[in-house]
């Protein structure tokens, strides 16, 4: 699977209108109601829940959550209901659809013209549709890649690696998220030769497969646990991780990079030369929705260009929405340059469609991690 980089970037140059016929459904059913929100913690900030309610007048319920298992082991809980929309990983798409918690989403009601079509196109080998029908529409994309604090721990950008986190000079200053910081020890360790991995993919070819990679990369950071500061599983926790547990090195998400870069300078935020690790986030609908009608309203809000625009403003994402770059501010754009070029985006690594022994071996080995 190859996913068009360069197609992403130039995608966000025009947005497009919404069609007559959706735009008429919207504001037929503006003005009333509510709509249960289920999403990341960082997702739906106070300025985006202004505008939606102030143009439609339906009210948003929002609930948060820090992680796809919390996301995922709730809604089943539920059996599917409590939410009318949710904001899964594509990739973990998957780990929803045998037990029937997400319904598939009418494309007629929804204004798909304003997505990135590379993006729309490619969530399908991601994991957005269940047979042969959507269920999942991408939202919003980005990186898991280095941060670093330049004044403690300096080095040229040539010089970004995931070994960086486990050099004698970050003895005591690396945070990481467990899950994640086992795919980049795997793709360091691959890339030096000494766990071959086909670049972590062979962790998605069998469970024997993943056991021997993942449990290697696990192996190799209980081996080196001196280095850990903090371990963190949110945005805001990998945050405190550098401002209030001494870290100064951190394999983390694009907005705690760029939005510590925002407040101090010395911290930057790049892609390690074996490549960043690339998710896409999505939107779908629980198969207990009862507000369809206002999840419809929202999700179709949530593709407005100046929405789009505004999130990627408030987090430091990347919108799956056209011209949603053109809304998020000079100070967003020039990070994306500052971070992204033409070659560590053809070198970035994809999540993949998760299969069914990923997150019980995956489970497995970040308790191991935690608990040694």
């Amino acid at each position: 699977m190859s996913l068009s980089r360069r197609s992403i970037l130039q995608g966000t140059a025009a947005a497009v209108l919404a069609s007559p016929a959706i735009l008429r459904a919207q504001d037929a059913l503006a003005s009333s109601g509510t709509v249960n929100v289920f999403a990341w913690g960082d997702y739906i900030q106070q300025n985006m829940i202004d505008k939606f309610q102030g143009d439609t007048g339906i009210t948003i319920n929002l609930s948060t959550f820090g992680s796809n298992d919390e996301a995922v082991q709730k809604l089943k809980a539920a059996g599917g209901k409590g939410f009318d929309v949710i904001y899964p990983s594509v990739t973990n798409g998957p780990q929803y659809y045998p037990d029937d918690l997400l319904q598939p989403v009418d494309e007629d009601k929804l204004a798909l013209d304003k997505l990135i079509p590379s993006m729309l196109r490619d969530s399908v080998q991601l994991g957005a549709t269940y047979r042969g029908k959507r269920m999942l529409l991408p939202f919003d994309w980005g990186t898991e890649a280095i941060t670093f604090d330049s004044a403690a721990m300096p080095m040229s950008d040539s010089d970004v690696s995931y070994g960086a986190m486990w050099s004698k000079d970050a003895n005591g200053k690396a945070t990481f998220r467990q899950k994640s910081g086992m795919v980049g020890v795997g793709l360091y360790l691959d890339s030096i030769g000494e766990v071959k991995s086909d670049r972590m993919l062979d962790v998605y070819k069998s469970e024997d497969e993943a056991r021997r990679v993942y449990g290697a990369a696990a192996d190799f950071i209980i081996a080196h646990k001196a280095n850990v500061a903090a371990f963190w599983n949110n945005a805001t926790e990998a945050t405190n991780a550098f401002k209030q547990a001494g870290a100064a090195i951190g394999q983390t998400w694009d907005t705690t990079g760029l939005l510590l870069n925002r407040e101090d300078a010395k911290y930057k935020y790049r892609m390690p030369k074996e490549g960043g690790i690339t998710w896409m986030d999505s939107m779908g609908i629980p198969s207990g929705a009862e507000n369809v009608e206002q999840a419809y309203a929202f999700i179709n809000a949530m593709l407005d260009p100046e929405m789009a625009g505004m999130f990627s403003k408030n987090t430091g994402y990347n919108s799956a929405v056209l011209g949603a770059a053109d809304h998020a501010g000079d100070e967003y754009k020039a990070q994306f340059n500052e971070v992204y070029n033409a070659d560590n985006l053809a070198n970035l690594w994809w999540w993949q469609a998760d299969q069914p022994w990923t997150s019980p071996v995956v489970g497995e080995f970040v308790d191991k991690i935690t608990n040694s």
